[in-house]
């Protein structure tokens, strides 16, 4: 059952109203199999309007859902014979960053990327996704094991940012995303990144500083959320849509800046309404992007990443 958003209220009401109909209809009573197929084209097309015209608040409403696809639905979904790799080798293990080895359509793969959880216990499980050094550690970890093997590197990023503890604080929060961005960077193997949900802070850079960027149609990918965004700059957390609107954090936005590289469309009404759709798209995406660096020599791979990043802000006059 789909939890309906509060700008689909319009829309949750007419397939309130749809389900009455045909719960209340008596067998081989009045046919209204007409009045159904009304109510339904006209909640389709209400869906597809709203969703045609979503604000940037509006996405990052969505990017939040919580029945959207997860680090496990895509790697389930996508990744055969996955064998998770636990452990940075320092402190210990981490649940919000999950990683492995596995195949992808007949190529073997490392796959790195945050894991929110879809119910309570497993949320609390994996900290909603914000990853922990020993989490950022791991991802350095298994980064450099791929480009030692020269196993291709697949991460998937949801995250609202690293998690902000005194305990992470401690323990070199900002340091262990620092050494992880730094990974990125220096793996000699293809490296390709997909924002699926949020993609936020150094949180999120830190496992997407890679040659690709895709990012699914309403996802979002800022340096700080909008609600913390508005509490720096008007002091109050009422002013996020403000803030989600000056920060250009849309897919369509950052395909614009060249922060990202593709957009992958999502099903009508946002990845959650129809996951497998969505990720079968996020896998012909994927595959179409590793292919394009399939052969790329090492210097070259590690060259264009960097200059990819450099590159980003630069006026043309610069």
């Amino acid at each position: 059952m789909v939890t309906f958003l509060e700008f689909e209220k319009p829309v949750a009401e007419l397939e309130a109203r749809i389900k009455e109909l045909k719960a209340s209809a008596p067998e081989g009573g009045v046919d209204i199999g007409p009045e159904v197929e009304k109510l339904e084209a006209k909640a389709a097309k209400l869906l597809r309007d709203t969703y045609a015209k979503l604000s940037p608040w509006q996405k990052t409403m969505v990017a939040r859902h919580p029945m959207r696809p997860h680090f496990k639905d895509i790697v389930g979904r996508l990744i055969e014979g996955f064998t998770p790799l636990a452990g940075d080798r320092k402190f210990g293990e981490d649940a919000a960053i999950q990683g492995g080895l596995g195949r992808f359509r007949g190529r073997s793969v490392m796959v790195i990327g945050h894991e929110k959880g879809s119910d309570t216990a497993s949320r609390i499980k994996h900290n909603f996704g914000m990853g922990k050094p020993e989490g950022y550690r791991k991802a350095a970890r298994l980064m450099e094991l791929a480009s030692r093997f020269n196993v291709p590197i697949v991460s998937f990023v949801d995250t609202s940012g690293a998690f902000p503890g005194v305990t992470a604080e401690e323990r070199g929060q900002a340091e262990a995303v620092a050494r992880s961005t730094q990974a990125c960077l220096s793996v000699s193997v293809p490296f390709v990144s997909a924002i699926v949900g949020e993609g936020g802070s150094g949180g999120a850079l830190a496992l997407a500083t890679a040659n690709r960027i895709i990012m699914f149609e309403h996802s979002v990918y800022a340096v700080i959320s909008p609600e913390g965004c508005a509490s720096i700059l008007w002091r109050t957390a009422d002013k996020a849509a403000d803030a989600a609107e000056a920060m250009k954090q849309t897919a369509q936005d950052l395909k614009r800046l060249g922060v990202i590289d593709t957009i992958v469309e999502e099903p009508l009404g946002g990845a959650h309404r129809a996951p497998e759709a969505a990720i079968d798209r996020l896998g012909d995406a994927l595959a179409h992007e590793l292919t394009l660096l399939d052969g790329l020599p090492p210097q070259q791979l590690r060259a264009d990443r960097r200059a990819k990043f450099l590159a980003m802000g630069r006026s043309a006059a610069a």
